[in-house]
């Protein structure tokens, strides 16, 4: 039996859709009904069969941060695929993220040592790579500095990878993939799904910030390659190519037949904004859409490597350009 948390989420709604192509059953954790409707729309992409792939998913109800509720979701369980986290630039959620993240993934691992689980999965992010030295490409060897000025979520990240090979000391086998900004079709109102929207309202804005980005397909086909071969113990990088905001932001707009954004906003200006932003989201009680730590890395240039995977398990990416192509494509269906 496969189990996904986070099977809600961009990643996880896109594995389980993959996953459902080659096995009879996967189960998979919700906390509410309605977050299901848009893993629903991920598989309704494909035509076809997408209604009967879709029902051979057995859902369960649980929270990872509630251990009563994982009993269930781990009976007979072999493989685990940990895609669940909270993500926020909001400094005021960071006691939440730790529980999430770190407090959760730990209860994740527990599970999977006291089941005598046979392989886990667990999707990091590049947030929780060391940093560059010398302006060299990030790579999987880059250390981790504690104590360095880092937010919250590449804290409760790096935190969480720590729980994750707590369980290699105790007969777990585990590999673990740090993606770039993941770019796929299906939630266009969260993480970079906005991009799309925001550039389909005619968004004419962009920063010369250089970071990762790679498809959700290829995250989850790495994903399931790497659990089906003999690698484990090891993390993996997954970035298709380096691209400035810039350039995807204008791909995209190309995709969707909009203008390309041609206003450039300068690392003076997002810092008077994210300090408006926080007054406002203060007197709103709403999360700040701009914050001092995502206002930063808009202008940062951070480059990475992808080479350990396409050595170790001969893999290819696909070009941003084309992941880009086919996310509008979808889009525009609506």
């Amino acid at each position: 039996m496969i189990l996904v948390t986070g099977g809600t989420g961009l990643v996880g709604s896109h594995l389980l859709y993959h996953l459902t192509l080659e096995n009879d059953v996967i189960r998979a954790i919700y906390r509410t009904k309605k977050s299901i409707e848009a893993v629903q729309k991920v598989f309704f992409y494909d035509a076809d069969n997408g209604a009967s792939l879709f029902s051979k998913i057995e859902w369960i109800q649980a929270d990872i941060t509630d251990v009563p509720s994982l009993e269930k979701a781990f009976e007979k369980v072999t493989f685990v695929y940990h895609a669940a986290a909270l993500v926020s630039f909001d400094p005021l959620a960071y006691r939440t993220m730790r529980q999430v993240n770190i407090d959760g993934t730990a209860n994740i691992v527990n599970f999977c040592i006291d089941k005598k689980v046979q392989k886990l999965c667990f999707v990091s992010s590049i947030a929780a790579v060391g940093e560059s030295i010398n302006s060299i490409e990030i790579n999987e060897e880059n250390e981790w500095v504690v104590g360095k000025n880092h937010s919250g979520y590449p804290i409760t990240k790096y935190g969480a990878e720590m729980e994750v090979w707590r369980a290699t000391q105790e007969g777990v086998d585990v590999v673990i993939v740090n993606p770039g900004i993941i770019l796929g079709a299906g939630f266009w109102t969260s993480s970079s799904g906005k991009f799309f929207t925001q550039v389909a309202k005619g968004f004419r804005f962009y920063t010369e910030g250089i970071t990762g980005f790679v498809g959700v397909t290829d995250v989850v086909t790495a994903m399931l390659q790497l659990m089906k071969s003999e690698v484990k113990n090891e993390r993996f990088i997954l970035v298709s190519e380096n691209n400035s905001f810039k350039e995807v932001f204008s791909q995209i707009a190309e995709g969707l037949g909009k203008k390309k954004p041609t206003i450039k906003i300068s690392k003076i200006v997002t810092a008077v904004l994210w300090r408006i932003d926080t007054i406002i989201s203060k007197i709103t009680k709403k999360t700040p859409l701009l914050t001092k730590e995502n206002a930063k890395s808009l202008h940062e240039a951070s480059f990475y490597s992808s080479e350990k995977i396409k050595k170790e398990i001969n893999y290819s990416f696909e070009p941003i350009k084309e992941v880009i192509q086919k996310t509008c494509t979808l889009f525009l269906k609506g």
